[in-house]
């Protein structure tokens, strides 16, 4: 709701030094400081010039509004073309806040506004009320007075704008010297930095030098673990067969002592078979002879596939295997890659899980299919949430409940689903639990 401060009316050439000398009156009531009180009389005495030029009555009325923020409206009603004038007012725009020329129904309407500062929102009632009674006592004074106050208020700006133009002299002495300085800097600066250049040139030659290096370690890295590997699984595979057959009911009878030390060599054989394995997928996936083979992958199908295959591994009655029914039908990935990265993820879960749940679901988020595996066990530190992804790496205190940890699954996971152009993190805390989160693009990328 607006206030009203105060009226008059226009209708000769001298009300234009009346309503000048009003406005500068209204805006020092409301707080408004010299220079605006100034800009905002002037603006009313153009305004007023243009309007009252046609010889017809024109009204003006000052207008205080609350919210959203304190502020001095001013509204003219006169006749006149809106379109003309304000094409004849342009230039009082720049003295006001806001102005706007439009239609009214009894005539053209032309409407300034001024924000007022700070403490004007303290404008209380009582206060309106002493404002307004001033403001209907004053009296104009003559408009060779008002033209003495204009006098005055141009000598006053005038010796502020003498007062500016001797610090910008000032300021543009003190910058000349101060570019000198930097000048100088400059030149010290450009011959360190060439100097610096020089050793950043020879430093990177250096290291692309020893990424070469690098390289070849890696690769020569990867093409040991894949022909150790290659090699050890044959062997290993033999050893797990003899026992099997030393223990097979058609073979002579072992002594229980026997039959110990020959289990002994089967799990043992077993668990290093295992860690063959894993040193060998880890090997191609390192040397980039995965390649993913993408169709569109049914995920009941999936979940249905991992929730038989991983059930007999849940045997502990404190544990509660669950695979939720998928959020989303399918997906366009690799099936394989997939399956393997979710059956080692509930691998691990189920092997550090002693009591609660391990779950598997999946949901979209997006343009993602979001798989999580989590489960109750023993939980990770957050500063170790990214070590357990580097190879052989296991977190010290963990025991796998059953079968052995190599530090090789998790890693050999996140190289999967990079593969698959996805990613994988985890969410744990010690005490709570872990969530391992896979997301992948539900379509081809």
């Amino acid at each position: 709701m607006n206030e009203v401060l105060a009226r008059m009316r226009l209708r000769v050439q001298q009300d234009i030094f009346a309503v000048r000398h009003l406005g500068r009156e209204v805006a020092r009531e409301v707080g408004l400081v010299g220079q605006d009180q100034t800009r905002l009389a002037t603006a009313l005495s153009e305004a007023a010039r243009v309007m009252v030029a046609g010889g017809q009555v024109t009204t003006v009325a000052f207008l205080l509004r609350r919210d959203p923020a304190p502020t001095l409206l001013v509204e003219m009603t006169g006749p006149g073309d809106a379109v003309s004038l304000a094409e004849q007012l342009r230039a009082v725009n720049r003295l006001v806040d806001t102005m706007e020329v439009g239609d009214g129904e009894t005539g053209t309407v032309v409407r300034m506004a001024r924000r007022l500062p700070a403490g004007a929102h303290r404008l209380s009632l009582d206060s309106m009320d002493e404002i307004r009674s001033r403001l209907d006592a004053h009296r104009p004074g003559s408009p060779l007075d008002e033209l003495a106050v204009q006098n005055q208020q141009l000598i006053a700006a005038l010796d502020e704008v003498r007062a500016q133009r001797d610090d910008l002299a000032r300021l543009n002495a003190e910058l000349e010297e101060t570019n000198q300085g930097v000048m100088a800097l400059y030149h010290q600066l450009s011959e360190e930095l060439e100097e610096t250049n020089r050793g950043v040139v020879a430093l990177y030659a250096e290291l692309d030098e020893k990424s070469v290096q690098l390289r070849a370690a890696s690769e020569a890295k990867t093409r040991f673990l894949a022909n150790v590997s290659h090699e050890l699984r044959a062997p290993v595979t033999a050893i797990i067969g003899l026992g099997r057959l030393l223990t097979d009911d058609g073979s002579d009878q072992l002594t229980s002592d026997q039959g110990r030390q020959v289990d002994l060599i089967r799990t043992s054989a077993s668990d290093l078979l295992s860690l063959v394995n894993d040193l060998l997928d880890l090997a191609k996936a390192e040397a980039g002879r995965i390649e993913p083979a993408r169709t569109d992958v049914d995920l009941r199908a999936v979940f249905g596939q991992l929730r038989g295959t991983l059930r007999p591994l849940a045997t502990r009655p404190e544990v509660t295997f669950v695979v939720d029914e998928p959020g989303l039908a399918s997906i366009r990935t690799d099936e394989v890659l997939l399956v393997q990265v979710l059956r080692n993820l509930l691998t691990n879960a189920i092997k550090f899980t002693a009591a609660g749940s391990v779950r598997l679901s999946v949901t979209q988020v997006d343009q993602d299919a979001v798989f999580e595996v989590a489960d109750t066990g023993t939980g990770i530190p957050p500063e170790l949430h990214e070590r357990v992804f580097e190879e052989f790496y296991q977190v010290p205190g963990s025991r796998a409940l059953s079968g052995k940890g190599t530090g090789l699954g998790l890693p050999y996971a996140r190289r999967l689903v990079t593969i698959l152009g996805g990613g994988l993190r985890v969410t744990s805390e010690p005490g709570k639990g872990s969530t391992f989160t896979v997301a992948l693009p539900v379509g081809a990328p």
